[in-house]
């Protein structure tokens, strides 16, 4: 599959569940699937680390993951956190667009039980040449 073949929603939607999967094996298997083996993951930090940051003279600081084992253990710690532990789940929120080799789609995070909309974020994701994200841009509250 190349940039060109690739469906926005398709990508934002199986990127999503990827965040939801409660098999280790499977979360894997969707990393490799999505992500490029060198691929990062770029999150903009809650407004706490951002004002400590700011505080040491860091004006505007991230949060990175980078290849396949790094994403997988973000991946894995968010849904031991909000998914198996707070009983939460993340659904995509919306159309996906693309734009050349850039996607963009909002998520939300919901109560599992009830659907009931917790909050959210904004997702960019840049592609490689096959499709793949070679970096993701995460902005929760967006």
């Amino acid at each position: 599959m190349t940039v060109i073949d690739i469906d926005p929603h398709d990508l934002a939607r199986d990127y999503v569940a990827q965040w939801n999967a409660k098999d280790a094996a499977e979360r894997r298997a969707a990393i490799e699937r999505l992500w490029s083996e060198d691929g990062t993951h770029i999150l903009q930090p809650p407004l706490e680390i951002r004002e400590i940051a700011a505080g040491l003279g860091f004006d505007h600081p991230t949060l990175r993951a980078q290849g396949y084992d790094a994403i997988e253990t973000r991946v894995t710690r968010s849904y031991e956190e909000f998914v198996a532990q707070k009983g939460y789940a993340f659904r995509l929120s919306g159309d996906a667009v693309r734009l050349d080799r850039l996607v963009k789609f909002a998520w939300d995070t919901v109560l599992a039980e009830t659907g009931e909309v917790l909050g959210g974020g904004l997702e960019i994701l840049e592609l490689d040449d096959d499709g793949r994200i070679r970096t993701d841009y995460m902005f929760p509250g967006a």
